[in-house]
């Protein structure tokens, strides 16, 4: 569990020629530390529950498609970010979003070559078909929402040559007004995308919901870790797995350690880099938020009608 090296291409850029990396990236605060997404890389076909004092989240499966993992979630992730920029832009955000495939993986900091084509059709196919039914964001915690994390997706290709022309997603309503809705997204460090552990990507979520901008960070026990991630893993597991993300220390903006309370009861700390002391080699400065300056959402948009016709 370490971070992946960028794929070939994947470079920061110089100060002329911004491109999409320089959009802060936004993620749906809501999505953020309980169980939505399964955290493994093998099929998940069982579902998650999690019912935490007056909170519930329950997670279903297709048979044919399994759970959508935290890796199909950098989907749902760019698409945040879209909505947010065109926002912070004076446009008027949609639920419906078009886009050209090579574009969404470049921006995840994935390859673009056509195997990584099929995965992200394979992701899309999940996120349509998995079923979510939570009260988070229900008032009095009586209203319960049900939704898929795709509406649908479709995909236009040339007749000739059969290469993708352009696509569209439309997200459901609870995560798009989750997005628009004021404080509803947070923005995360783009090394998140190369992060290769499910458990370390989840981790660092949590990490940058609860630790924030805290002076003093943020605590976990392991077993209320293991019980928000909705893990398929035994607790010795988990807490195994979790263990080498604190020795690795491969969370960006985020160190975390390990410590048992009083209670003897392991606890997860996780404190923002920028805290630390300069002559502490955890210290790393706090990044200037980048913008894009050229082309991107406010491009013109593909015509689908024209493409289709």
């Amino acid at each position: 569990m370490t971070k992946r090296l960028p794929p070939k291409g994947d470079h920061q850029p110089d100060l002329f020629a911004a491109n999409f990396a320089d959009i802060p990236i936004r993620d749906q605060r809501d999505t953020m530390e309980r169980p939505f997404f399964s955290l493994a890389k093998k099929p998940r076909f069982a579902p998650i529950e999690y019912h935490v004092g007056g909170t519930w989240v329950e997670v279903s499966a297709n048979p044919k498609f399994g759970l959508a993992t935290i890796w199909d979630a950098d989907i749902l992730i760019w698409a945040s970010t879209q909505v947010t920029e065109a926002m912070d832009r004076g446009m008027a955000p949609s639920r419906t979003i078009q886009f050209h495939p090579h574009n969404l993986l470049k921006s995840i900091r994935r390859p673009t070559g056509g195997a990584h084509y099929l995965r992200l059709r394979a992701a899309l196919e999940r996120l349509t078909h998995t079923a979510v039914r939570t009260n988070i964001r229900g008032v009095g915690k009586k209203k319960t929402a049900s939704f898929h994390w795709l509406e649908s997706w479709t995909e236009v290709t040339d007749d000739q040559s059969g290469e993708t022309i352009g696509m569209t997603m439309t997200l459901p309503d609870w995560l798009f007004q989750g997005i628009i809705m004021k404080g509803g997204v947070l923005t995360i460090h783009e090394d998140y995308f190369l992060l290769t552990g499910g458990i370390e990507r989840w981790l660092y979520r949590v990490a940058r919901k609860h630790a924030g901008q805290q002076e003093t960070g943020w605590q976990f026990t392991m077993r209320q870790l293991h019980e928000k991630s909705g893990s398929s893993s035994r607790m010795s597991d988990f807490a195994l797995d979790v263990r080498k993300v604190v020795e690795l220390n491969s969370l960006p903006e985020y160190s975390a350690e390990i410590h048992k309370n009083g209670e003897g009861e392991e606890v997860v700390g996780f404190l923002k880099r920028d805290r630390f002391s300069v002559s502490d080699p955890r210290f790393e400065t706090t990044r200037h938020p980048r913008r894009r300056t050229g082309r991107g959402i406010t491009a013109k948009a593909l015509n689908f009608n024209a493409l289709i016709e």
